[in-house]
């Protein structure tokens, strides 16, 4: 059986996209990021509690302030990316759940009044709004250099506050020379799924 998703799309979300290396200098447009951001707000997460906030760099100083807190590989393409994006698990999300979860507005103190339980549970709800991210980079023609390797204490002194967690940050732009390494190899399907 087929996939519904024409192929070429197919490619572009998964087959053909790769982690991108370097960038040309042509910008990333707010336009872009609203239509990126328009698609992947509705990637499912539990209790619909969209914790992943994103802090976009655009300016000089605030670029500057984010290298010094990259892996020494991760600096030259950060500083030449036309846009970096911070992504950020948001430990308060629960304070939206009334508005986010007209139906069950009581899911914010039922669920999620201890802090221990919303750090878990923006993490990882966090985590698959940022894959979402990464295939909306895609989805609008664009590039994603996605990557943890960071000071993340540093970053969250920066650029956040104590009730935010950095998850990633993500390079933004059209491939530059160069731009991928060779595809790595896949597990193949028996040998990740089991049917019991």
């Amino acid at each position: 059986m087929s996939l519904v998703l024409d192929p070429a799309a197919q490619d572009l979300l998964f087959r053909e996209a790769r982690t991108a290396n370097t960038f040309t200098d042509e910008p990333v447009t707010e336009e872009q990021v609203q239509a990126i951001y328009d698609l992947v707000k509705y990637g499912p997460t539990a209790f619909n509690q969209s914790p992943l906030r994103v802090v976009l760099v655009r300016s000089d100083d605030a670029r500057a302030r984010l290298v010094k807190h990259m892996a020494e590989g991760n600096q030259p393409k950060t500083s030449t990316a036309p846009l970096v994006a911070i992504l950020v698990a948001d430990n308060e999300f629960h304070e939206e759940l009334p508005a986010l979860m007209p139906h069950f507005p009581q899911a914010k103190d039922a669920f999620f009044s201890e802090r221990p339980v919303r750090e878990s549970s923006a993490a990882l709800n966090g985590a698959l709004q940022a894959a979402y991210f990464i295939i909306g980079v895609r989805a609008a023609g664009l590039a994603a250099g996605p990557m943890t390797g960071y000071d993340a204490a540093g970053i969250e002194k920066e650029f956040l506050d104590g009730d935010h967690k950095v998850l990633m940050v993500v390079n933004i732009g059209k491939p530059g020379e160069d731009a991928w390494f060779p595809r790595l190899p896949r597990l193949a399907y028996d040998e990740v799924i089991t049917t019991v």
